[in-house]
């Protein structure tokens, strides 16, 4: 299932303004994918849990909206040379993404509530493949993970009673593509044991 979206509608706060500075100074340095995804959750992470309202806000209202059918996409910008976007996702209760992977380094940082994470590993005897839970993991407001493909593979979920919003940002230009995901997986998942 693909997130209802919303593109560059919304204007963006000083703060939100301010860590997208902070971004792309680290993502002109050309570093390798994986440090560059470290080094952008270490920007991203001072923002989170910021107030909801007033100057100090990371989002607008607007930008907290959800959508009772689906999990929603807010792309708050991509860099014009589609090196990187910043997108806020607006969960409710219940909503989750498909088991997948991405098309770039992505960094997602919970701003509010709680999402809950499971990953995979994908493994293969050369005729069948199928998925293999690898972790389960808890993120409260706060928290960040920091992840470059090969290796992505997961499905995220609000795993609390209210709306948890985070902050994702991905190496390649969400609103051209118009998702981070590269593949869907529909294969058996084995449980970790």
């Amino acid at each position: 299932m693909r997130p209802s979206a919303t593109v560059g509608s919304d204007r963006l706060t000083e703060r939100m303004t301010a860590l997208i500075s902070e971004i792309r100074a680290v993502v002109d340095r050309g570093l390798p994918p994986e440090l560059t995804a470290y080094l952008v959750g270490e920007r991203l992470a001072p923002h989170l849990h910021a107030g909801q309202d007033g100057p100090d806000a990371l989002l607008t209202p607007a930008q907290c909206e959800g959508d009772p059918q689906r999990y929603r996409q807010h792309v708050l910008h991509a860099e014009e040379d589609g090196s990187f976007s910043v997108v806020a996702l607006v969960w409710l209760p219940g909503q989750q993404t498909p088991i997948h992977d991405h098309v770039s380094w992505c960094v997602a940082g919970v701003h509010q509530g709680q999402e809950s994470e499971t990953r995979y590993r994908l493994v293969s005897d050369g005729q069948t493949a199928r998925l293999v839970e690898t972790e389960h993991v808890a993120g409260p407001a706060g928290t960040v993970a920091a992840f470059a493909p090969p290796g992505d593979i997961h499905l995220v979920r609000n795993s609390c009673s209210s709306t948890a919003i985070s902050i994702h940002v991905y190496g390649a230009d969400v609103s051209r593509l118009g998702t981070s995901i590269r593949r869907v997986y529909r294969l058996p998942a084995d449980q970790q044991r």
